[in-house]
């Protein structure tokens, strides 16, 4: 049996809504700004944590954005994962029918799904029995439905699955795209994630010890954890020679990533198996780390994970590091969209030319060694060609993403 031909695939729709700016162009405006979207948490009594703030999308107005969907028969991570997917595909250009009619569907992954709708439904289930459970909410609630959002919004008839592999989760679903449509199973595939603030993540990561009082200094010498965020991220692929004959805008073109599962320790991170994946990843896209002009790092801000990233890059690139940032620094931990606003954070950076920054980084971590450059406080005007997108989860789960200039 001959072997399929394989398809280039590359990026052309772009969809951001996040605590930094709704729409790639405000997106990436405020990444290269170094502008920082965390403030009082106002989705949930804060007031009994140390920690009480959080990186919300404030203004995010789902009716606004949507065309079909109905916002009250929605649950929060879906409605972000569902905006940011229309978003994408305005971005694109591409007709809305052509998906619709066409072997189209959504990957999206998440961290704790419908955690929001979840957490109201304890308290009704706590104060009034299992018959006092609003239906309305109980129907919010499975995960599914976060990528069954995005083919109601958008009458798309192919897969929709979420991946629930937490903190990679965007990365995973990408991969999964790109292996979709360059086998020729899909035509076109939107890939990303989302996931809303909560009180249960928030004390969640408060009760691990891994949360920020103030703001997330990733890499910084007195960096203290995380603040956590919400938002959603999408983009959308399809075959290179479909997106040459419309004229397609191409951001960047896929060119492999790789997945693995150490399971060595429940939440902290390991260098060795990190430093696996990211040579699997440039084996798998063809390249070598000399190629490798920027990482878009996981970069939480938790002491552990900062240099357990570095120490696992050093095993990879040895003393000469590519810049290495973190947009954690300015959008919170986004939880199961961070790895996809890392992809459009990339792209971003591959179309304008430029490096994301890691912002509140006032001291580098000299305990991180020599040549670390975390490009501080504001992006850096810079010619990229080839990035690296991180992405790590408890557990071991670790993604990376290699994405390239259209050449």
């Amino acid at each position: 049996m001959p072997e399929p031909t394989l398809r280039r695939v590359v990026i052309t729709g772009l969809g951001a809504v996040s605590p930094v700016g709704i729409g790639v162009r405000d997106f990436a405006d405020s990444l290269r700004a170094g502008r920082v979207g965390i403030g009082p948490a106002r989705s949930f009594d804060a007031t009994p944590f140390p920690s009480r703030k959080a990186a919300e999308v404030d203004d995010f107005d789902p009716a606004a954005l949507l065309h079909h969907l109905d916002p009250d028969r929605w649950g929060r991570s879906a409605l972000l994962a569902a905006a940011a997917s229309r978003l994408a595909v305005e971005d694109s250009g591409i007709d809305p029918l052509l998906l619709s009619a066409g072997r189209s569907g959504s990957i999206m992954g998440t961290t704790s799904g419908e955690s929001a709708v979840a957490q109201s439904l304890g308290g009704q289930w706590v104060t009034q029995g299992l018959k006092g459970l609003e239906p309305r909410l109980v129907g919010q609630l499975p995960a599914g439905q976060i990528a069954g959002a995005v083919n109601a919004e958008l009458g798309l008839s192919g897969d929709a699955q979420t991946i629930p592999t937490a903190c990679s989760a965007s990365n995973y679903a990408l991969g999964y795209a790109f292996d979709m449509v360059r086998l020729g199973e899909a035509d076109f595939m939107l890939a990303g994630g989302a996931d809303s603030v909560n009180r249960l993540t928030h004390a969640g990561f408060y009760a691990l010890g891994a949360m920020a009082q103030d703001l997330p200094q990733p890499f910084d010498a007195n960096r203290s954890g995380i603040i956590t965020g919400e938002g959603g991220a999408a983009l959308l692929l399809e075959p290179l020679e479909h997106a040459l004959a419309r004229g397609a805008r191409i951001y960047a073109e896929v060119l492999g990533y790789a997945a693995n599962c150490d399971a060595s320790h429940m939440v902290h991170p390991d260098a060795t198996s990190i430093a696996d994946c990211i040579k699997a990843a440039h084996r798998n896209a063809g390249v070598v780390p000399d190629q490798i002009d920027y990482i878009c790092a996981h970069g939480t801000g938790t002491p552990t994970n900062d240099a357990t990233e570095v120490r696992a890059v050093r095993q990879v690139f040895g003393d000469r590091l590519p810049p290495i940032s973190s947009i954690k620094s300015m959008l919170g931990h986004t939880m199961g969209a961070a790895s996809g606003f890392g992809a459009i954070a990339c792209c971003t950076a591959l179309e304008q030319g430029f490096l994301p920054p890691t912002a509140n980084l006032v001291e580098t971590d000299p305990e991180l060694g020599p040549g670390v450059d975390c490009v501080p406080g504001r992006g850096r005007d810079a010619r990229v060609e080839i990035v690296q997108n991180h992405g790590f989860a408890f557990g071991g789960n670790n993604v990376i993403t290699i994405l390239g200039r259209y050449l």
